[in-house]
């Protein structure tokens, strides 16, 4: 049975996955047995990431561009293919997070936005899906989603309607890929104790609100994502596509 779970032989690209929940996505990954490769923009945050994946006896390598950079995002695939790195897994989780009510909201931050949370995912899936199909075999694509998949909540209007395309993004895929036995499905968190949503865990009145909106009267932490990630990339999930599951200790299953 935990052969279902295995992910030997296996390479994964993660995007954002230097720190927060992109590191910890790449750290599950790599203890059920894949290869991993970060992705970032920060060299600083890239060496501390590598050097810590090391000490646990991680493969790992790291790229440095930008996922929303069509350019950027072939360079580097051709750059694996020099090397003959084969990407079977891949999980979009760079994105940006911009607060600010749409009446105020310059088209450029919008965009931004836009570019970064949905428009990447597209760009780095059509690219590692382009070899999966060339050489048969499949895949598996991980998009990352959210709550607001599913709901709104104000000045976070580009971050929603980005998370929302990325879950009908994802059933797109599937319903192109399938046939190349490549699997395209998405993980939506919760609210998840992060870097990123520090501020928003110091803020006493959200904090409030998150613990009681949430049934488990909690926020959720990074490696309570690690189960579903390793399920959706390895050949447990072989007939799962076009799906979000959200891991969001019961918020969406509440009014």
């Amino acid at each position: 049975m935990s052969s279902l779970f295995s992910l030997a032989g296996k390479t994964a690209l993660i995007t954002g996955s230097t720190r927060g929940l992109g590191l910890a996505y790449a750290q599950g990954l790599a203890a059920a047995g894949a290869a991993v490769i970060l992705n970032g923009t920060q060299q600083h945050h890239m060496q501390a990431a590598l050097a810590g994946l090391e000490k646990q006896g991680v493969n790992a390598r790291g790229f440095l561009f930008d996922v929303a950079d069509e350019a950027a995002v072939e360079a580097t695939f051709k750059q694996l293919d020099e090397q003959n790195v084969q990407v079977d897994i891949v999980i979009n989780n760079a994105g940006i997070q911009f607060r600010q009510p749409m009446l105020d909201l310059a088209l450029s931050d919008w965009q931004r936005v836009l570019d970064v949370n949905l428009t990447s995912a597209f760009l780095i899936a059509r690219a590692a899906a382009r070899r999966m199909v060339a050489r048969g075999g499949g895949g598996k694509i991980i998009n990352i989603g959210s709550l607001t998949s599913e709901a709104a909540r104000a000045t976070v209007a580009p971050y929603t309607a980005a998370k929302g395309g990325i879950k009908l993004l994802t059933k797109s895929m599937a319903a192109e890929w399938a046939q190349y036995d490549i699997q395209s499905n998405a993980i939506g968190p919760g609210y998840i104790l992060t870097e990123m949503n520090q501020a928003l865990v110091d803020n006493v009145e959200f904090d409030s609100w998150v613990r009681n909106s949430t049934p488990s009267g909690r926020w959720g932490k990074p490696d309570e994502l690690i189960g579903t990630a390793v399920y959706l990339a390895s050949s447990a999930s072989n007939y799962v596509n076009g799906q979000i599951i959200y891991v969001d200790g019961g918020w969406l299953a509440t009014l």
